[in-house]
C-alpha cells in the first residue's frame, strides 16, 4: 500500500503502511540518505551536531535498520565485551545508554562482563574468549590498569579507553580534558566569591582523579589563594567516602565556604551532610559535582556540576571498535584514534556566593 507523502514529519507509519524508511529518516534530519547510511554504519566522518539529529530522527520515526541490507552490505555482526567496575551505578547507566544506543544501530551484540578489580587479567581474557568476543570497552577504572590492557593487547582484542587521563598507543580513547573542566569549576566558584574552597579527591588509581586536582590547584593558584592542605581530602568516587570526606571538612574550625566533589555522587553525599548540620545549601555552602549524572538532579537542591557527556563517550567509543572489527575505518583515518569531546559547566541550584559575601 503506498504511503500518503502529505503526512507531518516525524509521525509513526499507520498500522498496515510500510515501516520508516532511510529516505524519512534523512527527510526528517534535513541531511542525504548517505549521511543517514554513514551514521548507521558507525562511519567516524561524520560531525556530531549531525549524528545526533539523524539519532533523534531515528528515535522518533522508530526506524529499524534492516540487519540482513547491513550484512549485505559488509556489517557482519560483531560482539563488544563493556567491562563494569565502578562503584556509581548512575555513570554505568550513562555509559550503557550510550554504548546500546549505538549497537541497536549497527547489529552489535553487547555484552556487559562484571569485573572484580582483583581478578587476574588472564582470567578475564579467558572469559572474554569464552564469549568470542571482538572488541572490548574499557571505562573506567580498568582504563588506567596497564596490566589488563597489555593482557588484552596480547589476546588480539582491539579496545577503547573511555575517560583515561592516560592513553595508549594500541587503544581507541574518548576523553575530555579533565583538568581543564576542574579548573573550570574551581575558577567559577572563586567568581563567586569562595576563597577556601574544600576538594573531595577522587580514587587514587584513576588518572582523571589526579588530573581533576591537578586543574582545582591551578585555578586556587592563579587567583593566588594560598593552599590549605586541610581543604583537600580523599574520596574514591562512592557516596559513602563523600560522606566521610564532607564530615571532614565541615569538622575544621575555620570550615570551607564551598566543597567540590570529583563526582557527582560525592558530591550528593556533601550535599546530604550539609543538611544533617543544619546548613543551608547554597547560602551557607555551596557544593559542585563532576559528570552530569542522574544523581545530580535526583536530590535538592540540584546539583551544579561539570557535564561529561558520557553516553555520547560510549556511543564515540563503540562506533570506532565497530570499525576496527568489521576493517571499515573512513578513508585516511588512522588504525587507532583519540578522540576528545568538550565539558560544560552546568550551573544548577547548589552553589551561590558565600554567605559572607
Amino acid at each position: 500500500m503506498a504511503t500518503n507523502d502529505m503526512e507531518p514529519a516525524g509521525r509513526r507509519p499507520r498500522a498496515g503502511s510500510r515501516g520508516p524508511t532511510v529516505s524519512d529518516v534523512a527527510r526528517l534530519a534535513g541531511v542525504s540518505p548517505m549521511t543517514v547510511s554513514r551514521v548507521i554504519n558507525s562511519e567516524p566522518n561524520v560531525l556530531p551536531p549531525t549524528r545526533d539529529k539523524v539519532l533523534t530522527a531515528i528515535a522518533t520515526l522508530g526506524y529499524v535498520p534492516n540487519p540482513a541490507a547491513r550484512s549485505l552490505a559488509g556489517g557482519q555482526q560483531c560482539r563488544i565485551a563493556l567491562l563494569h567496575a565502578n562503584p556509581s551505578a548512575a555513570y554505568l547507566s550513562e555509559f550503557l545508554m550510550g554504548s546500546l544506543a549505538q549497537a541497536s544501530l549497527v547489529d552489535l551484540q553487547l555484552v556487559v562482563e562484571h569485573c572484580d578489580l582483583s581478578d587476574a587479567p588472564q582470567a578475564l581474557v579467558r572469559r572474554l574468549s569464552a564469549h568470542r568476543v571482538d572488541a572490548v570497552l574499557v571505562p573506567p577504572p580498568l582504563c588506567d590498569d596497564a596490566e589488563l590492557l597489555a593482557a588484552l593487547l596480547a589476546a588480539g582484542l582491539p579496545m577503547a579507553q573511555i575517560a583515561t587521563g592516560r592513553p595508549v598507543a594500541f587503544a581507541h580513547a574518548v576523553t575530555i580534558d579533565d583538568e581543564r573542566a576542574a579548573y573550570a569549576m574551581t575558577a567559577h566558584l572563586i567568581a563567586l566569591g569562595h576563597r577556601r574552597i574544600g576538594f573531595i579527591a577522587g580514587a587514587v588509581d584513576q588518572t582523571a582523579s589526579a588530573a581533576r586536582r591537578a586543574g582545582y590547584d591551578r585555578a586556587l593558584a592563579e587567583a593566588k589563594i594560598p593552599a590549605d592542605p586541610d581543604l583537600a581530602v580523599q574520596g574514591d568516587f562512592t557516596y559513602r567516602s563523600g560522606l566521610s570526606a564532607a564530615e571532614t571538612l565541615l569538622a575544621l574550625v575555620q570550615r570551607p565556604t564551598a566543597i567540590f566533589a570529583s563526582n557527582d555522587d560525592m558530591a550528593a553525599a556533601a550535599v546530604a551532610v550539609a543538611h544533617r548540620h543544619q546548613l543551608d545549601v547554597p547560602a551557607d555552602l555551596s557544593v559542585c559535582g563532576f559528570d552530569d549524572t542522574a544523581m545530580s538532579t535526583t536530590i535538592w537542591p540540584e546539583i551544579t556540576t561539570i557535564h561529561q557527556p558520557i553516553a555520547d563517550m560510549a556511543r564515540q567509543a563503540t562506533a570506532l571498535l565497530t570499525e576496527t572489527v568489521r576493517g571499515r575505518p573512513a578513508a585516511g583515518d588512522p588504525d587507532v584514534q583519540h578522540v576528545r569531546l568538550d565539558f560544560e559547566v552546568i550551573c544548577r541550584a547548589s552553589d551561590g556566593p558565600p554567605r559572607a559575601a
